[in-house]
């Protein structure tokens, strides 16, 4: 088990900490690994209707597609800082959204990151940007720690040596809110307000329309952009040796998706190609985690997985399927919450630390950005919102969420008092209460008013 006085060990953080499987760089693959931010799988391999994604829809028919992957964080900087290293944020103490930017706060102990290791193994590691005339990946990290070197060696994978191996990620921000939303309005194609579903909880509103159609447009945007670097892989003679790996870093970024432990805010699409990962066009079930995709990467790489680590690789003869993942939420911008849920195959559990913060706090972000926030305050204003619409207007939150996500996929029917569910309720609490113990959860710790300027 592990407790926080041995999770993070001070022994030197030598190259030699993880240690090589197999064979030299040369032998091993390239690792391009495709980033979407603020993405749920509205894809057409998803089953989604009305958007066009043939790039990924292609990119799943001759890879894996995985319907049940979650980022440990419902927001971009707790969900990379995760994910870039390994480790649940919540272990590293960067679950705050944008925090220790100007303290010189570092990762702890052995935690480093992933682009660290691969470099020490030989690869070399670039986060691209400009990859083809007028298409660029946006370079970001967003780390909520300091480093005292730089994260990635280069910028695109053709600044590598002769016979080097690659790792590259590729940061593409069609689907985050921002110029992209204005730029997809430009497609020759656009979605037709009138055909999107809605989901229960937002009120059909021409403007709840229009943002979630617009939304659609940014995924269509993106594909095209995959598109594009995927063929210029291709040109390069690059394709072939290269496992590919395409992922969101979080959740949609409308109301009650982005920010929220709900599957709108941590479920996203996760795609991987490469002979190992199991038969084209495949499709997993079994929840995993982003962590896991770290861990995989280390294997493709011929790395053994540092101690401590989250991850587990999402295939191969010693993995074992999950049969739950943990995700977690904590301050997002100036917004403080503390969240925490257990995911399985079928049910949600969602724990409030403080139900007395109600959904609505006040969040710049989210009300400068989201349209149908402000449809929904008006509304509710008015009293012309239904029960379903209504949750999210609550003056508080429950102190417990249950959900079974198979017959009700929206999760708005909280089963936390049905007495049929009283079991399974106990236990995934109890799961809860054992990853917090075992992963050192620090979400607990108050985070000063000086902290959270910083």
């Amino acid at each position: 088990m592990l407790t926080r006085r041995n999770l993070f060990r001070t022994a030197p953080l030598a190259p030699a900490f993880v240690r090589s499987l197999s064979g030299s760089a040369q032998d091993r693959p390239n690792i391009l690994w495709i980033l979407a931010e603020d993405h749920s799988p509205e894809l057409g391999c998803y089953g989604y209707p009305l958007v066009r994604t043939p790039n990924l829809d292609r990119l799943a028919a001759e890879g894996v597609r995985f319907n049940q992957a979650h980022t440990t964080a419902p927001v971009c900087s707790a969900a990379r800082s995760a994910f870039n290293v390994g480790l649940y944020q919540t272990t590293t103490g960067t679950h705050q959204h944008r925090s220790h930017r100007k303290d010189g706060y570092r990762l702890p102990g052995n935690a480093r990151l992933l682009s660290h290791r691969l470099r020490d193994a030989g690869y070399f590691t670039a986060n691209v940007l400009e990859f083809a005339p007028g298409v660029r990946g946006q370079g970001k990290t967003d780390f909520n720690f300091n480093l005292d070197e730089k994260p990635f060696e280069g910028t695109h994978w053709n600044q590598r040596a002769k016979g080097q191996p690659f790792f590259a990620q590729v940061n593409f921000q069609a689907t985050h809110k921002g110029p992209a939303f204005v730029a997809a309005r430009k497609l020759p194609e656009l979605i037709d307000p009138a055909k999107v579903e809605l989901p229960p909880y937002w009120p059909d509103h021409p403007a709840v329309r229009d943002e979630f159609a617009n939304y659609l447009d940014c995924v269509n945007l993106l594909d095209q952009q995959v598109g594009v670097l995927l063929d210029t892989l291709r040109k390069d003679g690059a394709l072939d040796n290269t496992a590919i790996i395409f992922m969101g870093d979080n959740g949609r970024c409308l109301l009650r998706g982005k920010q929220w432990l709900y599957d709108t805010g941590t479920r996203v699409p996760l795609i991987t190609k490469w002979p190992g990962a199991g038969k084209p066009g495949s499709v997993r079930e079994d929840p995993v985690i982003a962590l896991d995709v770290t861990a995989q990467i280390l294997r493709l790489a011929g790395l053994e997985l540092p101690e401590p680590f989250h991850g587990q690789p999402l295939w191969g003869d010693r993995v074992k399927p999950r049969e739950h993942i943990v995700t977690a939420r904590d301050r997002c911008d100036m917004t403080r919450d503390r969240i925490r849920a257990v995911r399985d195959r079928r049910y949600k559990y969602i724990r409030n630390f403080m139900p007395e913060r109600p959904y609505t706090q006040f969040n710049n972000y989210i009300q400068t950005q989201y349209p149908t926030r402000t449809v929904l305050e008006d509304l509710h204003k008015a009293g012309k919102l239904n029960a379903v619409q209504s949750l999210f207007m609550a003056p508080r939150k429950p102190d417990v969420e249950f959900y079974d996500t198979q017959s009700d996929p929206h999760e708005v029917r909280n089963l936390a008092g049905d007495s049929t569910q009283k079991a399974r309720i106990a236990s995934m609490s109890a799961i809860l209460d054992q990853w917090m113990k075992d992963t050192a959860d620090r979400g607990g710790e108050p985070e000063s008013e000086e902290a959270m300027a910083l």
